[in-house]
């Protein structure tokens, strides 16, 4: 009976990578992969033994650090209509308390 293949999460826990780094190595055919339905990439366990010592895992400084500016530009522009709201809000609150 054959093993359960892993998905892409499995697969980048397993190996200590990302998620992104094992769709860029399979792509690449570093890592042999099957594709479900012509989307979902699935890995044999066996296989990512015989290549896992080649595959270097992802440490805390690899990992990407957005600075701050960028981090508060994406917050005011996912969350613009929220602050929007809670500024009209306070500013009908304040009018109707003090008029």
């Amino acid at each position: 009976m054959r093993e359960k293949l892993l998905t892409i999460r499995e697969t980048s826990q397993y190996l200590g990578i990302t998620e992104g780094q094992v769709i860029d190595l399979s792509e690449k055919g570093v890592i042999p992969a099957y594709k479900v339905g012509g989307v979902y990439l699935r890995f044999e366990k066996d296989q990512l033994d015989a290549i896992k010592d080649k595959i270097r895992p992802t440490t805390k400084e690899e990992s990407v650090e957005y600075p701050f500016r960028d981090k508060l530009s994406d917050f005011f522009y996912y969350n613009d209509f929220y602050i929007f709201a809670i500024l009209v809000a306070s500013i009908l609150v304040y009018l109707i308390f003090n008029l």
